[in-house]
């Protein structure tokens, strides 16, 4: 058969998975390039031949998505397949269109060829959008594991934005591991909640090498948690699947790719934040869920949020600072620390936008709906300087972090400053702490 010529069109993650697990070592295909969205600054790379293996001796180019149709033409590209996520059907069907047009097909990978298999037993907790609670989610399902004197290893959906040879595996058990791994904001969100629980968790580029690792851990391993991300479904096959809502976005989990995936093939569903969504949202949401897999458990959660410093909101003009990603691409309108400057009686939130520094002047252009929020951008130590100086600018009388670590304790704020913490608070009978009951008996007995 004649070798087909490919593009994988991506963000740093799936994509990689998608090479990994599919078309590494296939001689029938080519894979000419990647395309990179989403995350500001890593595009211009090369995915290296020590990753890329015996077939590409000088690894593959990383272009902008930008340059998509001209990439297609200049490398007779017959096929481009489409590998990251937390885009609406729309999104993903525009490229469809542009790619068609250029003259190749358009595909997506499911789960089959793309799922791994563990030794040892795999809970996946993903989410319809970014920004839905997956963290805590994960964070209430290790605690339980762990109270039960189980040892549980969390492996987090890949962010490699810096060296990929170097990313190739990654572990965290303390903070230092944090500093040795130059991570991110973006990365130390995700990472600083688990190790100071005190389980381990991995990350990087090559999951089956991360898995294997994983489950021989040197602290030992008797669960894998797959702490999904960007609302991708896992790159592990689960024994048990959780999928976490939001009902302040309903109607998302029917027309977002691929959270409806993880709508699908969820065992759980977790309806978060119905203390702070209006009724009729909780209830679209759950109608959406009965009607595409009525064999889903339903758990309906509250996010309790606790402020530090709660005399430092009343009757203050505050900058509420949120999760980057979740006010960007994950398109949310509020996040933890707005919930806390209503409920808390703020009597302003400040406007960032006239204070905007550097690259998230940048952001801004690039999401114009963000608003008054400040997203927390933190994907290299420019964006960091920038942050810091634009919170650092902006006159107000408190700074709220609505962030899931301690900014402050990364960069320096000029300003009083109070962290929100949030965590899942589930209502009714059927909890989490049920569900894992039975996956206890199936699964560790």
């Amino acid at each position: 058969m004649p070798q087909k010529r490919l593009i994988i069109i991506g963000a740093a993650g799936r994509d990689f998975h998608n090479f990994n697990t599919v078309y590494r070592n296939q001689e029938l295909y080519k894979v000419v390039a990647f395309t990179a969205a989403q995350i500001p600054d890593i595009d211009d790379r090369r995915y290296p031949p020590e990753l890329a293996g015996r077939l590409y001796p000088e690894g593959i180019p990383i272009y902008p998505q930008e340059k998509l149709v001209e990439l297609i033409k200049k490398f007779s590209v017959d096929e481009c397949v489409f590998s990251y996520s937390d885009v609406s059907y729309h999104e993903v069907m525009a490229v469809s269109a542009l790619v068609n047009a250029a003259g190749a097909d358009f595909k997506l990978l499911g789960p089959r060829g793309t799922m791994l298999k563990s030794t040892k037993p795999v809970i996946s907790v993903c989410a319809i959008r970014t920004g839905s609670g997956k963290s805590q989610t994960a964070r209430k399902i290790i605690e339980d594991l762990m109270a039960r004197g189980f040892k549980v290893i969390a492996v987090r959906h890949p962010m490699p934005y810096g060296n990929l040879e170097a990313q190739r595996v990654q572990r965290f058990a303390a903070l230092k591991d944090l500093l040795t791994h130059d991570c991110t904001i973006e990365e130390m969100e995700e990472y600083e909640p688990h190790v100071v629980r005190g389980n381990v968790i991995y990350a990087g580029v090559d999951y089956e090498s991360i898995l294997r690792e994983a489950e021989n851990d040197p602290d030992g391993c008797d669960v894998i948690l797959w702490d999904g991300g960007n609302n991708d479904f896992p790159f592990y096959k689960p024994d048990l699947a959780v999928t976490v809502f939001d009902p302040h976005r309903p109607g998302h989990e029917l027309s977002y790719y691929p959270g409806e995936v993880n709508l699908r093939i969820a065992d759980v569903a977790v309806i978060n934040k119905v203390d702070s969504a209006e009724l009729k949202s909780v209830k679209e949401v759950e109608e959406n869920i009965r009607l595409a897999n009525p064999e889903a458990l339903v758990i309906k959660a509250d996010s309790n949020i606790i402020v530090d410093k709660p005399e430092l909101i009343k009757n203050k003009r505050v900058l509420v600072v949120e999760d980057g990603p979740t006010l960007t691409h994950g398109e949310m309108k509020l996040g933890a620390g707005t919930v806390a400057a209503g409920r808390w009686h703020a009597s302003e939130i400040v406007d960032p936008r006239p204070y905007l520094v550097g690259k998230l002047a940048d952001t801004f252009r690039t999401y114009p709906d963000i608003g008054v929020l400040l997203p927390a951008m933190g994907y290299g130590e420019q964006q960091l300087r920038d942050l810091e100086a634009t919170i650092n600018a902006v006159d107000c009388d408190a700074v709220i972090i609505g962030t899931p670590i301690d900014l402050s304790r990364i960069i320096t704020i000029n300003k009083p400053h109070t962290r929100v913490h949030y965590n899942l608070k589930e209502r009714g009978e059927l909890n989490l702490h049920t569900v894992l009951d039975n996956f206890v008996n199936k699964h560790l007995n």
